[in-house]
């Protein structure tokens, strides 16, 4: 079987490549679609849900030019000296919209673990864990959400979890 992923307008839709990399790792996956939302407190409350139970995921580039997941709780955001330093690295970024398609075969806002164009270490916010139960995940297209179990979704991509975030500015 070859590792060679095709490029992502030859792939299947995003939930269905969510769906098939789930079921590969016998993980439960719900997807339900949504109203498009303008913001993450805007999406739980179309989900009916808390914000802190969507868990982002995030795209970062190390200076290496290697990339990783960051799984982060809504309402939060990297708290970038303990992650660097978690890491052994002195320097993190953001890549831009394009790159972070290029790197995992999904559009931000989108962007999951599951079915990403390459297998990328994920690194998890241990509050995730604190916080336990269903989550909210990137479904791999606008307008859809993953439900998962919090637990056996770090579990399954091989999440490794610490104290990586700080709470977000409300203002900002």
């Amino acid at each position: 079987m070859s590792d060679v992923v095709p490029p992502a307008d030859l792939q299947p839709p995003g939930r269905e490549r969510v769906r098939a990399a789930a079921a590969a790792l016998g993980l439960d996956v719900e997807l339900v679609e949504r109203p498009p939302a303008r913001s993450l407190h805007e999406a739980a409350e179309l989900l009916g849900i808390e914000p802190a139970d969507i868990v982002k995921t995030i795209v970062v580039k190390r200076r290496s030019g290697d990339y990783l997941f960051a799984l982060v709780p809504g309402g939060r955001k990297i708290s970038w000296p303990p992650f660097r330093t978690l890491l052994g690295v002195n320097k993190l970024a953001m890549p831009d919209a394009a790159t972070a398609f290029q790197a995992t075969g999904y559009e931000r806002g989108t962007i999951t673990v599951l079915g990403a164009s390459a297998p990328l270490p994920v690194y998890a916010d241990e509050r995730i864990l604190e916080r336990g139960g269903r989550i909210s995940i990137g479904a791999g297209e606008h307008g859809w959400s993953a439900f998962v179990d919090a637990a056996e979704y770090l579990t399954a991509v091989g999440a490794v979890t610490a104290d990586l975030t700080e709470p977000e500015d409300p203002q900002s």
